[in-house]
């Protein structure tokens, strides 16, 4: 997940890097703001330097704190993830002039024109800015994590698309008309022991019911619609032949 950037830093052991190793998550960290990132002085590292301590995950939170960092000390993938994009570009910033000529002529040309021909190519994927906005996005609408922020993003679209646009308000606001149903009427099939169960398990029989009815429908509807093309050769003389 982080290897690239990792390699990118020098890191020196870019493919075996577990953040869920403590010990190995602290050196990492401890790593990371000496050669890096360097945002305390360095008297001002014994702290984090510490790994041993057992105030050290405390150090480590107001370390995420002073950098900014807008994810909680138990996202941890999501941690290091940001870090190392800080790291990326802080290490770019001091060697800009080694790194702004590293692309062909050609090379930057065909990269231009991808990126006027598709808008959401000029995004930063590893814009730690991007990702806590995106990471912000998904914990509001309750959408599931990725490790792929674009992933994620294209799942805030569809849900607002589905959900949040003014068709789809107003249609989910629509009150739907049915008929009263006497509960009573329909038998269980089993006794729970308590009447408000049995109550609730009348109300999501009920409602299976009516999706399987519409389930039928669909697929009635499918097999006319199968059936009127069958039975019309016309329509396409590859579908069959008429006669013997």
């Amino acid at each position: 997940m982080f290897r690239r950037k990792l390699s990118a830093l020098d890191y020196h052991n870019p493919a075996g890097f577990n953040c869920r190793d403590e010990t190995e998550f602290r050196n990492f960290i401890v790593w990371l703001e000496d050669q890096k990132i360097r945002h305390y002085k360095i008297e001002d590292r014994g702290n984090l330097r510490n790994i041993h301590s057992d105030d050290w995950p405390k150090s480590f939170e107001k370390y995420m704190k002073d950098v900014n960092c807008p994810f909680k000390i138990q996202e941890r993938q999501e941690t290091v993830d940001w870090l190392l994009g800080l790291a990326v570009r802080l290490e770019y910033g001091d060697n800009a002039d080694k790194y702004k000529d590293s692309n062909p002529d050609g090379a930057r040309n065909a990269d231009n024109t991808a990126k006027n021909a598709e808008p959401l190519i000029n995004l930063d994927v590893n814009n730690p800015d991007f990702k806590a906005g995106v990471m912000a996005l998904a914990n509001l609408l309750q959408i599931q994590r990725h490790d792929d922020y674009l992933v994620m993003l294209k799942a805030i679209r569809i849900l607002v698309q589905e959900r949040l646009t003014q068709d789809a308000i107003a249609k989910a606001n629509q009150s739907k008309e049915g008929l009263p149903v006497a509960l009573e009427k329909h038998i269980l099939g089993f006794d729970t022991g308590d009447a408000v169960l049995n109550e609730a398990a009348q109300i999501l029989r009920l409602l299976h019911i009516e999706e399987l009815r519409e389930l039928q429908t669909k697929i009635n509807e499918a097999i006319v619609a199968v059936q009127a093309i069958i039975a019309d050769p016309k329509t396409d003389h590859r579908l069959g032949k008429v006669g013997r």
